[in-house]
């Protein structure tokens, strides 16, 4: 048995809906299945879908607020006041930023942008900077991606004269700013149909009006801001990141040529990944450890040296993000492991002095990956007795509603239902510690702490063909609203399986099914290797891709998930002392069973493993129900392992290693005429002194070492023969019996029976006699149950 990292929910759909959406759209089923997944079911909606080229942008104006908004900047524009873009400092912000001031100085505007520093300013608009801007000039100030809950700073715009516009997408408070004009699609009673834009998106739109155009050319910017903020990539946004990844493929722009070659990415073809996990990130650590200033001005960028300068410092920013998100995470899992384990916290709350405020958000989302919990991670600050934090949620605990209810300790805090900021007292951490670990513990259950997958399609080996991916890849570009599909495959058998990569890190496979093959890579899943055998009926998760090498185009599985759902035997009889105790050490401690039938096992064989011998075991227990059962040597007798199955549960791995110091079936085994020449050996010549000829006589006869000794006792256990000081002497006129009332001939054979059932069968052979031993145990356990 493997479990898998993740609980798997097939998604199902009516047979009857598949059939009908794939007959009106000429669609293939599994197309027409995925779409369904996606929520579209009508015809018209597939066609937006799935339509490169028939598709068109919603006309600006339907976005309540546009008209009056257009006609304040045009004015400004006429009038040549000052006006100011206020940004935010992530990369959705930085690219609307840079969106809003391209289209601006495109009408000729006297216009720059101001984005505030997450440290010294925090979020969003602040009265210093308001009041500054009117002192410079600034008559027209335009928030980008920000925004809508600055009602106090509105309030202080009106004060002092300063215009103000805000153009945002996030949720709106209850009450809103009163601001000049606000664009939000998600505004109350606003009329414009899609309601999911990037703050980008917003800036697009408005850019949009202004320049009575679509502005194809500022698609290459938008783009970056609407996959990197994770808006569902649905509906317009879907064409803003097709269109735009195409633009950015295409681009002449200074600032994002120069990033693209920082970026490793050169002329390759633009996917949403690229910008996801390349551009975004990128564009996002200016803001992080210090100005987003760099971001902006190399997006505005229009020469290629000062573009790369600059392409070049945000990568060394990115790098310098990257080693103190590693070093902070390690400090974070060791501080997990050390004082807060997952055994006793429902929800992982920790922070330290010193940890940067600009990343904790990012920590908190790798402690989620690595131990599935609500986790909420803080930077405190002594000196003023503060601690800030971000959270990230697991489904099943809305950390927006939870943390409502916490609003006495919690004065600043804002969020949805899997992430969240917040600042509060730093002497009350424990204290909100204490309430969401007993919140955790009402409304989750032990399986809710095991992530969700969500399975699109459950698919035969031989459906994964080029033409399947290609039908696929018509749903690009895949995001958040669009994801991945994730395609299951179960009951298949392994072709190959291997390790790969400098160290190992990675696996290869292959899964066959009825004569179909599929290759398979999973990135960091080296380790599965030692966890699955080679003739385990499996099941993989993955998504379909293309892999082309040495001119073979084939399609290949992206691994993110196995599971092996029945349980396994792992053939380890050719291992050696002491390389039978590191593979067993290897294994892990609260899993695993170590049984011994024949006494305690030599210190070489099993250094610092405990052994529950076979006469000690606790028969009342089920300590190996699911277990992993390594089976150190031979039982003395069929028995005692149905005894182990029938009594202590059923392991969901065996491990068989059966080692022996000495192997009966080899050595000792002689028939019954080799037994019929050492008895007349022994009667013609009156006396023999069998121990000082043992050698002599055994090479005569080309018996292994010790079977002279062997018969000699046998004969002697049956009254045949007399033995002193290694002389045998025949008895006079002795009793008529059988080898077989022997028991030491009887053990014997019994033994060598065992070693072949156990240790010289093959591995088919082997797993038989387990599989009927199973069997046997579940019929006499089903009889008992009847009796009572």
């Amino acid at each position: 048995m493997l479990k898998p990292r993740a609980r798997w929910q097939v998604q199902t759909q009516d047979q009857a809906e598949i059939d009908a959406l794939s007959e009106s759209c000429q669609l293939p089923p599994l197309v027409a299945k995925l779409l369904l997944n996606r929520g579209i079911k009508e015809q018209k909606d597939v066609q937006r879908f799935l339509d490169k080229d028939g598709l068109s942008y919603y006309d600006p104006y339907l976005m309540d607020g546009m008209k009056e908004t257009v006609n304040r900047i045009h004015q400004a524009v006429k009038q040549q006041e000052h006006i100011v873009v206020f940004g935010d400092y992530d990369a959705d912000g930085v690219s609307s930023t840079a969106v809003l001031m391209h289209a601006l100085k495109e009408l000729g505007a006297l216009v720059e942008y101001y984005v505030p520093n997450r440290f010294t300013e925090g979020y969003g608009p602040n009265e210093p900077a308001l009041r500054r801007a009117k002192a410079e000039g600034c008559s027209l100030m335009i928030t980008v991606d920000t925004g809508i809950s600055a009602v106090h700073e509105a309030s202080v715009a009106k004060e002092i004269g300063l215009d103000f516009i805000i153009t945002d997408h996030h949720e709106p408070p209850p009450v809103l700013p009163d601001a000049l004009y606000i664009l939000n699609p998600k505004k109350p009673n606003c009329t414009y149909p899609f309601k999911s834009l990037a703050g980008v998106g917003v800036a697009f739109k408005l850019a949009h009006a202004l320049l009575d155009r679509v502005p194809v050319d500022l698609l290459d910017i938008a783009v970056i801001g609407t996959i990197a903020d994770l808006v569902p990539l649905v509906d317009e946004n879907r064409l803003i990141a097709r269109m735009g990844l195409s633009a950015l493929q295409q681009t002449e722009r200074a600032g994002l040529i120069a990033m693209k070659k920082v970026c490793g990415l050169g002329a390759d073809v633009m996917e949403a990944d690229h910008v996801g996990f390349a551009i975004g990130p990128r564009m996002n650590a200016a803001g992080r450890l210090d100005s987003a200033g760099p971001a902006v001005d190399l997006l505005l960028a229009e020469d290629l040296e000062e573009a790369t300068a600059l392409a070049e410092s945000i990568d060394l920013l990115n790098k310098e993000r990257q080693a103190i998100v590693n070093e902070m995470t390690k400090e974070a899992i060791d501080m997990v492991e050390e004082s807060y384990p997952i055994a006793d916290n429902n929800v992982l709350i920790i922070g330290k002095e010193g940890w940067n405020a600009g990343v904790i958000g990012i920590v908190a989302s790798r402690l989620v990956e690595r131990y599935y919990r609500p986790v909420i991670v803080m930077s405190f600050d002594a000196e003023q007795g503060k601690a800030k934090g971000s959270a990230r949620s697991i489904e099943g605990f809305n950390m927006f509603m939870e943390l409502s209810t916490n609003r006495d300790i919690l004065p600043h805090f804002g969020g949805h239902p899997m992430a969240a900021g917040l600042t509060m007292e730093l002497a009350l951490v424990d204290e909100l510690r204490a309430r969401l670990h007993k919140q955790a513990d009402e409304v989750l259950t032990e399986e809710d702490y095991q992530p969700i997958a969500k399975v699109d399609v459950l698919a035969r080996v031989d459906e994964a063909t080029l033409s399947v991916v290609k039908q696929v890849e018509k749903l690009a570009p895949f995001g958040v609203g669009n994801p991945k599909p994730k395609i299951m495959f179960e009951n298949v058998q392994l072709g190959q399986i291997r390790r790969i990569g400098s160290d190992s890190s990675h696996l290869k496979l292959s899964i066959t099914d009825h004569g179909a093959s599929l290759d398979g890579i999973g990135f960091r899943m080296g380790h599965l290797h030692e966890e699955i055998t080679r003739s385990a009926a499996i099941k993989a998760l993955g998504t379909l891709s293309v892999n082309e090498w040495n001119g073979t185009v084939k399609p290949q599985l992206m691994i993110e998930d196995l599971a092996v759902s029945e349980w396994q035997l792992f053939d380890w009889r050719s291992l050696k002392p002491p390389r039978i105790s590191e593979r067993v050490s290897e294994l892990p401690e609260d899993q695993t069973v170590c049984v011994a039938f024949r006494g305690q096992p030599t210190q070489s064989l099993m250094a610092g493993t405990f052994v529950h011998h076979f006469e000690g075991i606790d028969w009342n227990s089920d300590f190996l129900t699911d277990k992993y059962l390594v089976l150190l040597d031979v039982p003395r007798e069929e028995n005692q392992l149905l005894k182990l199955f029938q009594l202590a549960g059923s392991p969901s791995r065996i491990y068989s290693i059966f080692y022996q110091e000495e192997d009966t079936f080899f050595s000792s085994n002689p028939t019954r005429n080799d037994f019929k020449w050492f008895y007349a050996f022994i009667v013609q010549r009156k006396q023999v002194a069998y121990m000082k000829q043992q050698k002599q006589i055994e090479h005569h006869k080309g018996w292994s070492q010790g079977t002279v000794q062997f018969m000699a006792e046998v004969f002697e256990e049956l009254g045949f023969i007399e033995c002193l000081d290694g002389v045998a002497r025949p008895v006079v006129k002795p009793s008529k019996k059988d080898l077989t009332e022997s028991l030491l001939y009887r053990s014997k054979l019994k033994q060598a029976d065992l070693e072949n059932e156990f240790v010289y069968s093959s591995y088919d052979q082997l797993r038989n006699w387990f599989e009927a031993a199973f069997q046997k145990t579940a019929d006499t356990n089903q009889n008992v149950k009847e009796q009572v």
